[in-house]
């Protein structure tokens, strides 16, 4: 590979980005462009700037910014108009965020003349496979750099000791190694390694960051209300709002009752399994929420079509597929199905609980006059299901026709 000449690397201003970031200009002896994502991790952002100054970067050189509403609008809710759940229970907070880490390192390394970008994920783990196919689908000259596949600093101890021939600053805390690993964006929160590293010990209930625990949430419920429109929330209680603020709200009452928990054995892409503690207050309320106003907007062979490709559409974002032929074809075909689902859900929130308790929509397909159990005024002709089961029965019959003759 050819020695770049300029990089544009995901920094976070963190120990081990600042390690790259050094590493970057000794190994390779490049002028190295940093950009941090604000995507609603609830970090303070500027000292990842005065951070990146000190170790030599040019003022124009330093990027950040706030993507959060970006985030939401253009990668969060397309992915919630689809249910998707990774093995049927994640929802994806670290994998939907990636393609969009990714796709601005590509636009600014335009922006700047630079002719690789880089990160800071592992050579074990799914990020790498992310920020790379992202980068290659948005750019196929781009030339990626992935420090941790390439240097020797394999432990915290070389890590340590590179900071420091290099003046890089060491917070007190990181002198050892850490308990153990958190991502973090709007969406969700995520912990694994360490001490979360034996699936049959139970995870310590600090390792939960973003909600309370539900045996201490408030012994009374309380209610939301959620207004959708084609699929996508656009206002609570009433009120329209952005769809950063909406997820913000939402995670604040999934916070304040417990909401969105997951200790999760997953299969990584690259083979291995990996437990991770997920934390998806928002979200879990949202998916609950949007599932509920479907039910009474979409037709049931609709939504079950949609139910089937859900898995596939969520094992394409877990593995870095966002901006592949399939999953955009994938989407038109949720997005089509989404063209009606407007209306309001209410949920009632309690003691780690997110339950759908009433919806209803201009747009319905729910016929009270038809399933009453009361006089229906004609509304439905029950005799007509004599038919309909003689049609359905029919094949069966012949089957079990055929299979006495050779009893």
């Amino acid at each position: 590979m050819t020695s770049p000449k300029k990089v544009v690397l995901a920094y976070s201003g963190g120990l081990d980005t600042s390690i790259i970031l050094k590493w970057l200009q000794v190994e390779y002896g490049c002028e190295v462009v940093t950009f941090t994502a604000d995507l609603g991790q609830g970090e303070e952002l500027e000292p990842a700037r005065k951070k990146a100054e000190m170790l030599g970067i040019n003022p124009d050189n330093i990027f950040i910014e706030d993507l959060r509403e970006e985030f939401v609008r253009d990668f969060v809710f397309p992915m919630f108009r689809a249910n998707a759940q990774y093995e049927g229970l994640y929802l994806l907070g670290t994998a939907i965020a990636r393609p969009l880490i990714s796709k601005r390192l590509v636009e600014i390394a335009a922006e700047t003349g630079a002719d690789a970008v880089s990160h800071g994920a592992t050579g074990k783990g799914n990020d790498q496979v992310r920020f790379e196919l992202s980068a290659y689908a948005l750019n196929p000259e781009i030339t990626t750099i992935a420090p941790w596949r390439e240097w020797d600093l394999g432990s915290r101890t070389r890590l340590l000791e590179f900071a420091e021939q290099h003046q890089i600053p060491i917070a007190k805390d990181k002198r050892g190694e850490a308990p153990f690993s958190v991502d973090a964006n709007l969406l969700h929160t995520s912990s694994e390694g360490k001490i979360l590293e034996d699936p049959a010990q139970e995870a310590p209930d600090y390792v939960y960051q973003r909600t309370v625990h539900p045996e201490d949430a408030p012994n009374e419920p309380e209610y939301v209300e959620i207004d959708f429109e084609q699929g996508d929330a656009v206002g609570l209680n009433g009120e329209r709002m952005s769809p950063a603020t909406i997820l913000t709200k939402l995670n604040d009452y999934g916070r304040k009752h417990g909401i969105g928990r997951l200790d999760l054995v997953e299969g990584r892409f690259v083979g291995m399994k990996s437990r991770g503690i997920y934390e998806t207050p928002g979200g879990t309320i949202l998916l609950d929420a949007h599932r509920a106003i479907e039910s009474i907007t979409m037709d049931r062979m609709a939504i079950h079509l949609k139910d089937e490709i859900m898995p596939k559409y969520a094992e394409l974002i877990y593995n870095g597929f966002w901006f592949s032929p399939e999953r955009e074809m994938l989407q038109a075909l949720i997005d089509k199905s989404q063209e009606h689902v407007t209306g309001t859900v209410r949920m009632k929130l309690y003691k780690g609980l997110a339950r759908c308790v009433a919806r209803w929509s201009d747009h319905s397909l729910y016929s009270e006059e038809q399933v009453t159990f009361e006089e229906d005024m004609g509304a439905y002709d029950q005799s007509d299901a004599q038919g309909f089961i003689q049609l359905q029965g029919l094949r069966l019959r012949l089957l079990a026709n055929r299979n006495r003759k050779f009893q």
